[in-house]
């Protein structure tokens, strides 16, 4: 918005620090809250520490060095078309623009912008997220949900913010707990599947469920009973080998029930709207993650203990000189030779690195797995992978439901599908009461959005690292923090506009030359943060950034909506700036939403 600006001062910033051969660090701008009138400020501590530590500036200490640097730069810049005035005040120069003249090109720049606005240039870097990855032979319940949704907002978001984005999943296609539903379907159920591609995923779950129960030892059984069980274990054991000997006959039966979990997971992702660009599969990573092994051994990283009856291990403290123990030891292989979790996300790394050639890697798995990673990205620091540095564990708590803690081990889980149907049948029955003017025809589409929104803030709006206990009433309630009243507010907006017959291409343009009210500089305030939450929910991966910041932007519209007329206003020019600043927040609602997964219906 203020971008020639910004720039004149950046140039006439760099020339000064080459004259006096200081070392400039970066300059990162941020807004300046309103306070009578508003700016965007930059400081310089970063550019007197790094002088400090190379020996320069004196012994002058970094806050008042600091403060010296803006000092002279604020003298040297002189005046400035576009800018009020500068300020130089604890390290930081402050740069201020006339009130009206700020707010006017705030809206226009989001109107001219349109659903571009906030997106950062590209930053010539490209990153990977891997998310939505649950085990096949299952059915994709409400946890799954929070890895998808974590997983495809921060993509989003890190696109947006200009990085090369590829979405990933890695489902975890063969185990003992994909090889269970195998032999108990071919033993009972085969030829029993229903047709429905959710139906037949759900029971395939239930399939695990009751292949579980046969065979869980119970406090009292006969012997009968005993023996029963070891045949049924026995038997589960020998698909397992032969699955890994690769029998013709148990591998058609594995590839068939895996497509059947595939098609419900692809459909549940349709549904979610989320597109996965890479699929990995753990079966296709086993024997490339041995070779592995034998690099790193050779390599001196890992130490073969197998001729000793041990496993094949990394003392991954030992090798990077740490004196406590923070990363413990790794086990790559086991003494019969099988391969773990981490030697296969090895392979997945090195394939990821060197065939998509990804500078970052964002791992979206749940907490459970957060030492894993850490030694994952150690191994890869130690065989000689940069973008090690680069991974990142997007670590993420459960989800319970009200009565306790989800297991599909005992059959107790809530479906995607079942939870989606849930929300959307709820929201088209309050629609149906309160929302006359939806043409019925229009009515299923709009509940979809609601319904589907809410179930996607409830999960995003949560810190990552905190559980989650679902709660349907409060998910779908059009008050507080939620994807309704968010949602609501792009509704109202759509409303005033659509009666102004508002066209955003076509003049006047908004002319804020008016006393402000305070509702409408409060919301001016939240438009114009956008760009910055979009930049730091980028850097940190976190959704909830955009979340709380989308939420904030409704109730400053609502206050607005509720407090200053628009339509009903007499003057001309008021109104038609009004009107402009009704666009700009519906449009940056629309592209926050977006972030977030979630539509921005027109209705409700």
């Amino acid at each position: 918005m203020f971008e020639k600006e910004q720039k004149a001062v950046e140039e006439r910033v760099e020339e000064y620090c080459a004259r006096q051969k200081i070392q400039l660090a970066q300059l990162k701008w941020t807004s300046i809250p309103f306070a009578g009138e508003w700016g965007i400020s930059t400081s310089f501590f970063q550019t007197a520490a790094e002088e400090a530590r190379t020996g320069g500036g004196g012994k002058t200490p970094v806050p008042q060095r600091a403060q010296a640097i803006a000092e002279q730069i604020r003298e040297r810049i002189g005046i400035l078309e576009g800018i009020n005035r500068i300020e130089a005040v604890k390290g930081y120069l402050n740069l201020y623009f006339e009130t009206n003249e700020y707010a006017t090109r705030v809206v226009n720049s989001v109107i001219a912008s349109g659903s571009q606005f906030g997106k950062s240039l590209p930053k010539n870097e490209r990153v990977m997220v891997e998310y939505a990855q649950p085990n096949t032979h299952h059915s994709l319940h409400i946890g799954h949900a929070r890895t998808t949704l974590l997983g495809e907002s921060v993509s989003r978001i890190v696109e947006f913010a200009g990085y090369e984005t590829i979405r990933a999943s890695y489902p975890g296609d063969i185990g003992l707990g994909v090889i269970t539903v195998l032999w108990a379907y071919d033993k009972f159920h085969k030829g029993q599947e229903p047709q429905g591609i959710h139906e037949r995923g759900q029971w395939l779950a239930n399939i695990y469920s009751k292949a579980t129960a046969l065979l869980e030892k119970k406090e009292t059984e006969t012997p009968e009973e005993t023996a029963l069980r070891e045949t049924y274990e026995t038997e589960r054991r020998e698909m397992y080998r032969k699955w890994d000997a690769g029998d013709p006959y148990v591998r058609d039966l594995w590839r068939t029930t895996r497509e059947w979990s595939m098609d419900e997971l692809r459909e549940i992702l349709k549904m979610l709207d989320v597109h996965i660009d890479v699929w990995f599969f753990e079966s296709e990573v086993d024997e490339p993650s041995k070779a592995i092994v034998d690099e790193l051994i050779a390599k001196g990283i890992a130490q073969d203990e197998r001729s000793q009856g041990g496993p094949v291990i990394v003392k991954i403290d030992e090798k990077l000189g740490l004196k406590k123990e923070k990363y413990r030891t790794a086990v790559l292989l086991r003494n019969d030779s099988t391969s773990l979790y981490l030697t296969k996300d090895l392979a997945l790394a090195k394939e990821k690195f060197e065939q998509y050639h990804v500078d970052r890697s964002v791992y979206v798995v749940d907490f459970r797995q957060n030492l894993h990673f850490q030694q994952v990205f150690k191994i890869l620091e130690l065989w000689g992978f940069p973008q090690a540095s680069k991974c990142f564990h997007l670590s993420y708590g459960y989800i319970t439901l009200p009565e306790g803690p989800m297991s599909a081990r005992l059959g107790r889980v809530a479906f995607i599908k079942d939870v989606a149907n849930e929300a959307i049948r709820r929201v088209l029955a309050v629609e149906s009461q309160k929302s006359g003017d939806v043409p019925e025809a229009d009515r299923e589409r709009v509940a979809v959005q609601i319904g589907l929104g809410a179930l996607a803030y409830s999960i995003l709006a949560v810190d990552n690292n905190k559980d989650i206990v679902f709660d349907m009433d409060e998910a779908l309630s059009f008050d507080g923090r939620t994807g309704p009243y968010i949602q609501n507010a792009h509704v109202r907006a759509n409303s005033i506009l659509k009666k102004a017959k508002f066209q955003p291409t076509e003049p006047p343009q908004a002319s804020f030359d008016y006393e402000l009210t305070r509702h409408e500089i409060e919301l001016i305030e939240w438009i114009s943060k956008f760009p910055d939450a979009v930049e730091q929910a980028a850097a940190e991966y976190r959704p909830l950034i955009m979340a709380t910041y989308a939420y904030e932007l409704a109730n400053a519209f609502h206050s607005f909506y509720h407090a200053v007329p628009v339509l009903q206003t007499e003057d001309d020019a008021v109104r038609t700036a009004r009107i402009r600043l009704v666009a700009a927040a519906k449009q940056v609602l629309a592209n926050a939403l977006r972030l977030l997964v979630i539509q921005a219906p027109e209705v409700m």
